[in-house]
């Protein structure tokens, strides 16, 4: 069963001893992030602050900061279920049902389920049993999270927008630097879901729900295709759809089970200087000016919990969003290219500088097509460094990787540069949101690519020799 808020997950988590109630009186100002930054390094549990100086309402960071927490937000017994999970859903979706009219019952209760996970409007919900006479982000406890930050950041918003023209919804985290009692700037990059429907409107109605259950509140950081629903994408991890409440002053709905929600707009022509704040590249991002979001309504449940996480040098919580966005996405990159084996982004790499792929190579220059088709896909755009293996190599082995990549490479002759969109929080591109880009074709070179001598086979001992000795290497201690 799905969670129903976030209460219930706290409940799941301490149950589990993988939550700690830390009653000592905390500032939000950095000792909230000074706490969770030691805490998630050293593979610490989730915490829930209460007793922030100056606010009833506790705060909760570092979720879903583990493999086991991220597992049980996604209703997992392991991450790999998602990538199942998903390759499922797209059968379905993707595979008619064949000829005659008993192949097309078999799909009913199929296309039933589907249609159990497609979001549910209400009029109201939780998220609503309080509806503040005076409006202020100084009511909630947001953080302050790094020295050099600008200011107090709200870090995981759900932001809900619509599409002036086709209707369709959005939800993404976008950070928000408060300025006020009722501003604050509303970051998302130009390449953005919520910037493109800014730019189709003067005055852009906008929602933001601040806590959920986990996995509709990690979905808003999924990259889906444009004008995809993410609250569909949330009836399917939850197994059940996600109640959508309809907001108070605004034509926009937000998850029923929400612990705050703000209400407001964003209005065309108008900027602020926003940053810097310490972003998950792990260095602070620079300055620069992003539209303002003015708060016209909060709502909240009558004891909320103020769900927000931190980001900087890996390992931060974020790691753990990366590797449910690599399982769950890993079909949909194999419905395009069926030759990729396995996907993987290593967080010293902070998701867009680094990508590890392996595939089973079919014919010359197959890496190099696989690289152009990545930086083709959605916000594989962003990466700056594709590296392509072959299809035995262990991605998420490092020593493995380097060995094969560093041995099998040739710098003259199997790096591909080339340029197009970057983060724009990548400090060294050439430009802001643009620069160049590096696919390095690590894979066994053919005779028909140029290697007249041959490729060496790997170093491996034989499976007859290693059976005979294994009595003799156990009684050794090893």
């Amino acid at each position: 069963m799905a969670f129903a808020d976030l209460s219930a997950f706290c409940r799941a988590l301490e149950e589990r001893g993988w939550l700690k109630r830390v009653k000592a009186a905390v500032s939000q100002d950095l000792e909230i992030s000074a706490i969770a930054d030691r805490g998630v390094k050293k593979g610490g549990p989730a915490l829930l602050f209460e007793n922030v100086t100056g606010h009833s309402t506790p705060v909760l960071i570092n979720a879903v900061a583990s493999n086991d927490r991220l597992a049980l937000a996604l209703e997992v017994k392991e991450l790999g279920e998602l990538t199942a999970k998903m390759e499922d859903l797209l059968a379905i979706a993707m595979k008619p049902p064949g000829p005659g009219l008993v192949n097309k019952l078999k799909m009913l209760p199929k296309l039933y389920d589907i249609a159990s996970i497609l979001p549910k409007t209400v009029d109201d919900g939780p998220c609503q049993e309080v509806v503040e006479s005076e409006p202020s982000f100084h009511s909630i406890p947001v953080i302050k999270c790094w020295p050099e930050d600008a200011g107090r950041f709200i870090t995981w918003p759900m932001v809900f927008t619509r599409d002036p023209e086709s209707g369709a919804r959005n939800c993404g985290i976008y950070r928000m630097q408060v300025y006020d009692e009722r501003t604050c700037g509303m970051h998302w990059h130009r390449h953005k879901d919520g910037a493109r429907h800014f730019g189709k409107s003067d005055r852009l109605e906008v929602a933001v729900a601040l806590g959920s259950d986990p996995a509709t509140a990690m979905c808003a950081a999924m990259p889906m295709p444009p004008d995809a629903d993410e609250m569909v994408l949330a009836g399917f991890l939850r197994g059940e759809a996600v109640r959508m409440a309809r907001c108070r002053t605004v034509g926009l709905e937000v998850p029923a089970n929400s612990e705050i929600v703000l209400e407001g707009y964003v209005q065309k022509g108008e900027l602020r200087r926003e940053g810097p704040f310490g972003d998950h590249t792990g260095f602070y991002s620079l300055p620069d000016d992003y539209p303002v979001f003015h708060l016209t309504c909060v709502t909240r449940r009558k004891n909320p919990i103020y769900l927000t996480t931190i980001v900087g040098q890996p390992p931060m919580e974020d790691c753990w969003f990366g590797a449910a966005i690599e399982r769950l996405f890993l079909p949909l990159i194999k419905m395009n290219l069926p030759e990729v084996v396995d996907v993987h982004m290593p967080w010293e790499g902070v998701f867009h500088n680094l990508v590890l792929v392996t595939i089973r190579k079919r014919y010359p220059g197959h890496a190099r097509k696989v690289m152009h088709a990545l930086w083709g896909m959605g916000q594989m755009m962003f990466a700056k460094v594709i590296v392509v293996l072959d299809a035995e190599v262990d991605v998420r082995s490092y020593p493995q990787v380097a060995l094969y990549a560093l041995n099998h490479i040739d710098p003259s002759r199997d790096f591909e540069h080339t340029k197009g969109p970057m983060d724009v929080l990548d400090h060294a591109s050439v430009m802001c949101g643009y620069g160049g880009k590096v696919g390095i074709d690590a894979t066994k070179k053919w005779k028909d690519e140029g290697i007249e001598r041959g490729w060496p086979d790997p170093i491996v001992m034989d499976e007859g020799t290693k059976k005979r000795m294994e009595k003799l290497c156990g009684e050794l201690g090893f």
